[in-house]
C-alpha cells in the first residue's frame, strides 16, 4: 500500500516513525514550511521534515494544497491511501479524492468534543477526566469526519500538556497502525455535531492567571499551558512566570496572599506558587518572590 503522509510536528513525526518501523511504504512526506525562530531566526526545520529525511523520503512543503501544482504532485505519488497528523493545513475535495483508500487523521481528542488546534491542552484547561485520539475519516471540514476508532484515556492529576503529547502520540501510532491494516473493512461513524466543541489555537494570553478560577482549574490551566504559552501572572505591570504549582487548603479572597509560601487565595480553595520567575530574574522560590517585592500575608497580587 502506497501512503502519503502528512504532518509537522513531534506529534505527527512519532505516527511516522511508527510507520516507518512497521515497514509501510511511504512515497512522501508533506509538512508545513521550514520558520526561522530566535534571535537571529534560524530556520527550524519540521520535525517530521527531519525524520523523513534520515529515511530517504520526498519531502514537499508546499504552502497550500489548494493550488493545482501541489494537487499534481500529490496525484504523481499514486497514493492509496494518505495519512495526516497535525499537519496545520485542510485537505481541499481534489486532494482528499485522490488516494483510492481515501485519506485518514491521527486526532488528539475524543471526538465531536475538541475540534481544531489544541485539543490536548484545552481538555487539561477544561478539566476533562478523560480523553484520547480518534482515527477518523477526512472531510472537507475541520475534523468533521467519519471516525474509525477511538482510544480513551485518563488525565492524570498532575500530568501537564507535554506529557499529555507524548502519551497520546504513541496511543495514536499504535490505533493508526490497527486502522491502516483494517482500513478495508473498518466502517465509520458519523460524528454528532450538535455535540462538537471547538479547540481554538492557543496565544500567549492563554496563560494568564488572575485566580478568578477554582483551585483545581487554575492548576488545571498551568498544566494545560506547559510548555507552550506557559503560565503567569501580572504584577506591578510587568509579568510573573509561574514554573511550580500545587493545590492548597487555605481559603481567602481572590487574589489574596495567605501565607509566606506565596500561596494565594482563588474562588474556591487556593494554589501554592511553589518557584516562579519574574519578567527578566532568574527563577525562584514562592518565599524569595515576596520578601524581594516586600510582599506580605493579606496582600493581593494584581492589578489583573
Amino acid at each position: 500500500m502506497r501512503i502519503v503522509f502528512m504532518g509537522t510536528p513531534d506529534f505527527a513525526a512519532v505516527q511516522l516513525k511508527a510507520l516507518i518501523e512497521k515497514g509501510f511504504d511511504i512515497v512522501g512526506v508533506f509538512c508545513q514550511s521550514d520558520k526561522p525562530v530566535g534571535r537571529h531566526q534560524q530556520l527550524k526545520l519540521p520535525e517530521v521534515k527531519i525524520l523523513a529525511q534520515q529515511h530517504g523520503i520526498p519531502v514537499f512543503q508546499p504552502k497550500t494544497l489548494k493550488n493545482p501544482t501541489a494537487q499534481d504532485t500529490v496525484k504523481s505519488l499514486n497514493p492509496d491511501l494518505i495519512v495526516a497528523a497535525a499537519y496545520g493545513k485542510l485537505l481541499p475535495k481534489e486532494v482528499l479524492e485522490i488516494p483510492k483508500k481515501g485519506c485518514i487523521n491521527v486526532h488528539g481528542s475524543l471526538l465531536p468534543k475538541y475540534r481544531g488546534a489544541s485539543p490536548i491542552q484545552r481538555a487539561i484547561i477544561d478539566g476533562e477526566k478523560y480523553t484520547g485520539i480518534t482515527i477518523m475519516r477526512m472531510s472537507e471540514g475541520m475534523d468533521e469526519g467519519d471516525m474509525l476508532l477511538k482510544r480513551t484515556v485518563e488525565i492524570g492529576e498532575d500530568e501537564n500538556a507535554q506529557k499529555l503529547f507524548e502519551r497520546l502520540s504513541i496511543l495514536g501510532a499504535d490505533a493508526l497502525i490497527e486502522a491502516i491494516e483494517n482500513i478495508d473493512v473498518l466502517k465509520g461513524q458519523k460524528q454528532d455535531h450538535s455535540r462538537a466543541t471547538w479547540a481554538s489555537p492557543l496565544k500567549k494570553e492563554d496563560g494568564f492567571i488572575d485566580f478568578s478560577l477554582s483551585s483545581f482549574l487554575t492548576v488545571r490551566k498551568f498544566l494545560g499551558t506547559y510548555p507552550w504559552p506557559g503560565a503567569y501572572f501580572m504584577f506591578n505591570k510587568k509579568r510573573v512566570k509561574i514554573l511550580e504549582m500545587e493545590r492548597s487548603e487555605l481559603f481567602g479572597k481572590e487574589g489574596e496572599i495567605l501565607d509566606k509560601k506565596l500561596t494565594v487565595a482563588c474562588k474556591d480553595g487556593a494554589v501554592t506558587l511553589l518557584k516562579v520567575a519574574p519578567e527578566g530574574k532568574k527563577a525562584m522560590d514562592g518565599a524569595s518572590f515576596m520578601n524581594g517585592q516586600r510582599l506580605k500575608k493579606g496582600d493581593f497580587l494584581g492589578p489583573f
